[in-house]
């Protein structure tokens, strides 16, 4: 019998095609199934199918997934997003996920986004301070204050 998990199965150990076979399947007897649209929309961007992971990825999200695969999807719908050039679509899904999630990784990939549309300053700025807050290194953290500082004044002259 083909489940969901045999197809999760199937794409951790490499089987991504085998995989992709068997999502389509149940996707045709589930449409609406989150679970299944998110691993589906996952293994296309495995193989490099990043225009054909967009529906799925958007389904998914859509209709709901639990709170860390909700999250994993925005990041890879957003970066799906960048990575075909639809650069604002990116920037509204990621932007919506740093105000709905406490998640640094989505911040990570707005930054991306950000420096595709030309937003430097806002880009850079973002990854200071998530480099700022998050860091362990011990000269990073000497200078935490003033990185996060400049952050937010990288124009700035005196």
């Amino acid at each position: 019998m083909k489940t969901l998990e045999n197809a999760i199965h199937l794409r951790k150990n490499g089987k991504t095609d085998e995989a992709i076979v068997m999502l389509k399947a149940l996707i045709a007897e589930e449409p609406e199934n989150a679970a299944i649209n998110y691993q589906l929309a996952w293994c296309c961007d495995v193989k490099g199918l990043e225009k054909e992971a967009v529906p799925y990825y958007e389904k998914a999200i859509a209709v709901g997934l639990p709170e860390a695969d909700q999250i994993e999807a925005i990041i890879g719908l957003g970066s799906t997003y960048r990575a075909i050039g639809a650069y604002e679509k990116s920037k509204a899904l990621l932007q919506q996920g740093v105000k709905t999630y406490d998640n640094n990784a989505l911040k990570v990939f707005l930054a991306m986004t950000l420096y595709n549309l030309g937003e430097y300053e806002q880009s850079v700025g973002t990854l200071l301070k998530l480099l700022a807050e998050t860091s362990s290194d011990k000269s990073i953290g000497q200078f935490k204050k003033a990185i996060h500082f400049y952050s937010e004044h990288l124009n700035d002259t005196l």
